[in-house]
């Protein structure tokens, strides 16, 4: 089964975790460097509509070093992908952000450069939030921010105090409500990353593990009984109507935010990233840990781990590592945390009242309780586009949960052994 995670936000009641003072903070500010032939010294990949979080540590970073530091912003989801590309040809950027469980892939492709840490400098981090950023013992970036799905709720539709509690009463609530285009809650249960928090529940699992919190690849739960029972409940919302033929597929997320930016849905399933969006878009929305399941148990989560990493094609990673411990230093993860909402991860900053009193941050933190890591073997790789198919199919009920999650888990099974060799 998987390992629950309380510790990687807040280490009380709210184990939230902003990166620290990086390895780099110590080093010397006669850092070397080499321009390239655009005339600054290093390329930044930042997340989407979140560079604003750190243009005042860029600014700062620059003047005392002497430097000068380009800033793009990109899908963190998609950065490692481009700088398979970018990189051999000399345009990748020299730092970028992404999710953790990407890393145990970008270190075997040899994409990642190690960066030296010491004991005391890994204390500051919560231990699950450090050790997304290893492999093999070795550290390979420095965490920025942590999150996991929550459940956001339209206060103009449905009243704190009214809030169904369980998927059940959901379900009830969006049978009430559903019609003219208008739906109750609403979830992305076609793909892994959000079906999983159901799936879990149940007692379906993406990959076992041993005593240790290592994961088998060898081990896969997501067609054994419990997967095959938390599908069969998450299709009854997609049969009987509930959920819009519009949020399954590719362009699912950006149907479910419309719904809820536009006042049409009453509540969605969705992540930290959408904190400022929602609050833009005007919507008067407050947020909640994830509904108990029919089955009493909690609905789960994937929590991710977004990380500042520095590529090998760099031609100034020292600089490179230097700057990704500025940006992560305690002050400046919290500055960003103030600008972009992304929720804080670091011990130093778990009793700050700014943090603390967070209703945002609570909700991820409470959520946090429930929720696993999400595996950042190199296996991983092979799960999501035949999980999310089969989740598909099922959404549009095509084919039966036993039927195509067995298929997927073999298709599973057969990439991973032929990534691996075997």
């Amino acid at each position: 089964m998987k390992k629950r995670l309380t510790a990687i936000l807040l280490s009380s009641s709210l184990a939230l975790a902003l990166a620290g003072c990086g390895p780099s903070d110590e080093a010397s500010s006669d850092t070397s460097s080499k321009k390239n032939n655009n005339g600054y010294d290093l390329l930044v990949w930042e997340d989407q509509s979140k560079s604003e979080g750190i243009a005042d540590a860029i600014k700062k970073f620059e003047e005392e070093n002497n430097v000068k530091i380009k800033v793009e912003e990109k899908a963190y989801a998609d950065q490692l992908e481009d700088l398979r590309l970018d990189g051999p040809a000399g345009t990748g950027a020299d730092v970028i952000t992404i999710p953790a469980d990407q890393i145990g892939t970008a270190v075997t492709e040899g994409i990642l450069k190690e960066i030296t840490v010491n004991d005391t400098q890994k204390a500051m981090y919560t231990e699950a939030a450090m050790e997304s950023q290893m492999v093999d013992g070795k550290v390979y970036g420095l965490p920025k921010a942590v999150e996991t799905t929550i459940l956001y709720y339209n206060k103009d539709l449905v009243s704190e105090d009214q809030l169904p509690k369980t998927t059940e009463e959901w379900y009830e609530f969006s049978k009430g409500v559903t019609k003219d285009g208008n739906y109750g809650l609403l979830a992305l249960w076609d793909q892994i990353y959000y079906a999983n928090g159901v799936l879990s529940g149940y007692g379906g699992y993406v990959f076992g593990q041993d005593s240790s919190g290592a994961y088998n690849p060898e081990d896969i739960g997501l067609a054994n009984e419990g997967a095959i029972e938390g599908a069969e409940y998450i299709s009854k919302f997609y049969k009987d109507g509930l959920f819009p033929s519009g949020i399954i597929g590719e362009q699912g997320i950006n149907v479910l935010d419309s719904l809820f930016t536009e006042g049409k849905a009453a509540a969605v399933i969705s992540g930290p990233w959408n904190l400022e969006p929602y609050a833009k878009a005007g919507v008067n929305y407050g947020v909640a840990e994830l509904p108990m399941l029919a089955n009493g148990e909690h609905m789960g989560s994937f929590i991710g781990v977004k990380s500042y990493n520095v590529s090998t094609y760099s031609k100034n990673a020292e600089l490179a590592e230097k700057l990704v411990g500025f940006l992560a230093n305690e002050e400046n993860s919290k500055t960003r945390y103030e600008i972009t909402k992304e929720v804080p991860a670091v011990k130093a900053l778990a009793e700050d009242p700014a943090v603390t009193e967070s209703e945002n941050a609570k909700a991820v933190a409470n959520q946090s309780q429930y929720s696993q890591l999400t595996p950042g073997i190199t296996a991983m790789d092979a799960v999501w586009q035949p999980i999310d198919s089969a989740l598909q199919t099922i959404a549009t009920g095509k084919a039966k949960p036993k039927e195509v999650l067995s298929t997927a888990v073999e298709t599973i099974k057969g990439s991973i052994a032929a990534n691996s060799g075997n």
